[in-house]
């Protein structure tokens, strides 16, 4: 995207209100409060999950957004922030992981590994939370405009997307199938895969 429209899009989300996903994920945990949120844009989830005393270790790739949750968030010790990939971040151990509508900006390619990652730094009986992009989504369409927005996009079925969680229970599995507008006011048709799911056996030893 160009810098006018990530600055706008970031102007029009950040005090989004929060998903009724993450909102229930977060009355699964107890003390251990430690949460990972992955592309975390203008930081409407960070404020979210402060409110709930977690600790947040939240990045995303545009400089945009990081300029703008520091600023945000300057005078909170308990958020930190980095301008990272999926790939370069350097996941620590959490007992919660986000990534609402951001893995679907990952590299195909990148995403076994980068999964291999999320699925290693949850704590025992840790909760993953996000949303990942079907197949009738615009953005997976040939009208899908790869230049002006995102040159890659990484598109599920839900077999396929099932597949990557036989390490987890699945908590709740919703599939969303709506048409409407982008918070800019660009028609868009919406499939989405939105998953609360809690590790069975973590890769990593706490």
């Amino acid at each position: 995207m160009s810098t006018k429209e990530i600055k706008d899009y970031y102007s029009s989300t950040e005090n989004s209100d929060t998903r009724a996903d993450l909102d229930y994920a977060v009355t699964m945990l107890g003390k251990d409060r430690i949460a990972i949120d992955c592309g975390c844009g203008a930081g409407a989830d960070i404020a979210f999950l402060r409110e709930h005393d977690f600790i947040v270790h939240a990045f995303d790739l545009e400089q945009e957004s990081i300029l703008r949750c520091r600023e945000r968030f300057k005078d909170d010790g308990k958020v930190f922030l980095s301008q990272d990939s999926f790939s370069s971040f350097a996941y620590p151990c959490a007992s919660l992981i986000v990534a609402d509508a951001s893995l679907f900006f990952c590299p195909p390619t990148e995403f076994k590994d980068v999964w291999i990652n999320i699925e290693a730094s949850l704590m025992p009986s840790g909760v993953f939370c996000g949303s990942f992009l079907g197949p009738n989504d615009t953005m997976a369409g040939p009208d899908y405009d790869k230049e002006a927005f995102w040159p890659e996009v990484m598109v599920f079925t839900e077999d396929k997307l099932r597949q990557h969680f036989t390490g987890f229970e699945v908590i709740r599995w919703t599939e969303h199938q709506i048409s409407g507008e982008t918070a800019q006011g660009v028609p868009h048709r919406w499939h989405i895969f939105s998953v609360v799911a809690k590790i069975r056996s973590p890769a990593h030893v706490t």
